[in-house]
């Protein structure tokens, strides 16, 4: 039977791979077999045809000159990117053969994956590889680049990620986008809140830079990095004191609100004014406008959670849609994530059980530690779906560590990334256009099947198959490490337990394509918190050392640094991805750092000077923008830059890699620096 791959001509379904919560439906133009257009399908119940620069330009991306076509062999230094050309034979016998040898004398614990969410398939990204190294006994790596403090916060209030369903949300009146760039990363949300703003809604963006998303709000309030957390207990200190509360769903839904209300006391306005920049007579506005409005809903963003106090900062802001029982009301509420209505049977997709014993985990947050530890060195780094060596905190010790010549790295990339530099092998990877995948939103409430839609580029492969090459290798039969991926997605599809979404099927997918999650209107009934309620109070957070109430938790004073800094991201990249990709670098055109006029002018910086911006854990040079999108004491830059050029644009190279205060979190933005002036030089 003729696959979609293999037809020459013709529009065929596609879903986008990208770490983003969007997780657009795309159809992919093809003619004499190559992809020369992508478009949005409008038949996807949320994202109806639009799609972003991102991935409208992806045909450039795919078929980059610059893309990996066979295995390579380093043959210069680390960091040279000297390579020639290998057999997948020569390249897997190589792996296997420096593994086996690193097992006899260290253990496999000498071991180590590195990986992301490079494709956010759920066989590509935690599949076949979690089998394979759980088969393998190497250490485990703690995944908690990204989002884990915010989860683990809003957990301990709302006992997983539910939230407010966005088809609902053209009922609302009221968005509120706290900490999120909606534009740039989530431009549905945004697509959603212009529309209802059509039937009169307002929109208030809270956020540390006035950005693309501050820039199109009814209301834009700046705030001091950090204090996000303060900001939500002095908004429910005036809800309070204003009888603004909810007080019948407060009784019939939540534990701990005459708690609340006494804890409350403390965070008065002048006191969360002074923490969090935001003039009191703002904060009263604010809490009166959420207390009166309805339906309101907060889109709780990712950046407030990368911070020393993240977890604090995601579970505080939880707390509010429960004080004014907007949860009830269709369109009102919160969302922060909404994977758990979509969860599926990790345990049969991972299989844990092919560990046989007990082994360290390290987390991806400190690697540069860890590859530089000396008690128990890695020996080995497999890196997969992820670019450390520009994505990862303290950049310079990463890149410290990946220079160890007794270090045998493996990248599996489409392309020589600035960590491939470092590698002895390098293997070429598939593009999720070229692989079968299955989909789950982590905003919208729809699973979704990928099948492949052109062949492989070059000798390229999939990590689902690269870990069966691996396997067989090291000599392992055991069938979970022989499945192919149609077998992969019937077993993660089976046995969940989920009550939101039934077991399903690959042919089920196949067949429908979308498949949403049902019941969801119920989930207050259902929540898997201690006391099946939202949880102002947790004895939870006690017994785990934490406060049980929200609280203010300040951020670790860096003072020999007198900045505040953001690293946020920009519109053309996500991450690393397209940062090599010389049509978003067009787009993007510049690495831009904002700076208020007062920071500006103590230290003679006019606007499109180069600037050098440093701390103890290096430095960068960017171009300065001044203006007031940003508050005094905070300087933000956006995107991370590749410096394969030799440009000083590694921003990673500055932030921290502090551990934030919940789930082992990154601490990105908690970062401080200085920054002078360079040379005068005019923006281009």
């Amino acid at each position: 039977m003729e696959t979609y791959k293999d037809m020459k001509n013709g529009v065929f379904p596609s879903v986008c791979s990208l770490d983003c919560p969007d997780q657009c439906g795309l159809l992919v133009h093809k003619q004499d077999g190559k992809i020369v257009k992508i478009e949005g399908d409008p038949d996807h119940p949320i994202t109806k045809g639009s799609i972003c620069n991102k991935v409208r330009n992806m045909t450039e991306r795919i078929y980059d000159r610059n893309r990996i076509e066979t295995p390579l062999k380093r043959v210069g230094q680390k960091g040279e990117g000297k390579f020639t050309p290998i057999s997948w034979e020569e390249a897997i016998e190589t792996i296997t053969t420096h593994w086996e040898k690193l097992i006899k004398e260290e253990g496999p614990e000498s071991i180590l994956p590195y990986s992301f969410y490079g494709n956010m398939g759920n066989l590509s990204a935690e599949g076949m590889d979690r089998r394979f190294f759980n088969r393998l006994g190497a250490s485990q790596l703690d995944r908690t680049i990204c989002s884990l403090a915010g989860t683990v916060g809003y957990d301990y209030t709302m006992g997983g990620s539910y939230g407010t369903d966005p088809e609902d949300m053209t009922e609302t009146q009221l968005f509120i986008f706290w900490g999120v760039n909606a534009v740039s990363t989530n431009m549905h949300q945004v697509m959603i809140a212009q529309k209802a703003r059509k039937k009169g809604a307002k929109i208030i963006v809270i956020d540390v830079h006035k950005n693309q998303t501050g820039k199109m709000a009814d209301w834009f309030i700046p705030i001091l990095p950090g204090s996000d957390g303060a900001l939500a207990l002095g908004i429910m200190h005036i809800l309070y004191k204003e009888n603004l509360v909810n007080q019948a769903f407060l009784e019939k839904y939540t534990v701990g609100y005459k708690e609340l209300e006494e804890h409350l006391e403390q965070y008065h306005p002048e006191m969360i004014s002074a923490i969090t920049g935001v003039p009191i007579e703002d904060l009263y506005q604010l809490a009166r406008m959420y207390g009166n409005t309805s339906p309101s809903m907060i889109r709780i963003g990712n950046g407030l959670q990368h911070h020393d106090n993240g977890g604090m900062n995601a579970r505080t802001i939880s707390c509010l849609p429960a004080l004014t029982g907007q949860w009830l009301v269709k369109g009102g509420g919160a969302v922060r994530a909404n994977a758990d209505f979509l969860s599926f049977n990790r345990a049969a997709l991972q299989r844990p059980d092919l560990l046989k014993t007990e082994t360290r985990a390290i987390n991806m947050n400190q690697i540069g530690k860890a590859l530089l530890q000396k008690e128990q060195p890695i020996q080995s780094l497999y890196v997969y779906s992820s670019n450390p060596a520009l994505v990862a905190p303290e950049s310079n010790l990463v890149r410290a560590g990946l220079a160890r010549e007794d270090l045998f790295t493996v990248v599996h990339d489409l392309f020589i990334t600035e960590t491939a530099l470092f590698a002895d092998i390098v293997l070429p990877a598939k593009s999720a256009f070229e692989i079968t995948d299955f989909y789950t939103s982590y905003w919208h409430n729809h699973i979704q099947l990928q099948e492949p839609v052109i062949p492989p580029y070059g000798e390229s492969k999939s990590n689902t198959e690269v870990f069966r090459l691996l396997a067989q290798g090291m000599g392992f039969d055991d069938q979970a490490l022989q499945d192919s991926d149609i077998e992969l997605i019937n077993q993660a599809l089976q046995g969940a337990g989920n009550p939101y979404l039934p077991d399903l099927t690959y042919e089920q997918l196949k067949k429908e394509r979308y498949i949403k999650a049902s019941n969801m209107e119920n989930f207050l009934e259902a929540l898997p918190t201690p006391s099946g309620k939202i949880e102002l109070y947790s004895k939870k957070m006690e017994e785990d050392g934490y406060p049980a109430l929200p609280t203010y938790m300040p951020l670790v004073e860096e003072k020999e640094y007198p900045l505040q800094y953001v690293p946020a991201p920009n519109h053309n990249f996500l991450n690393s991805t397209f940062s090599n990709n010389e049509k978003h670098i067009l787009l993007e055109k510049t690495p831009k750092l904002f700076i208020h006029p007062i920071d500006a002018e103590s230290r003679g910086i006019e606007d499109g000077m180069t600037v050098r911006i440093w701390n103890n854990r290096g430095e960068c040079e960017l171009t300065a923008v001044v203006g007031e999108n940003v508050l005094p004491g905070v300087v933000v830059s956006q995107g991370l830059w590749s410096d394969m050029t030799g440009k000083k644009h590694l921003v990673n190279s500055l932030t921290p890699d502090r551990i934030a205060d919940m789930g082992g979190g990154a601490t990105f933005f908690s970062g401080r620096v200085n920054v002078e002036t360079i040379k005068n030089e005019s923006l281009q």
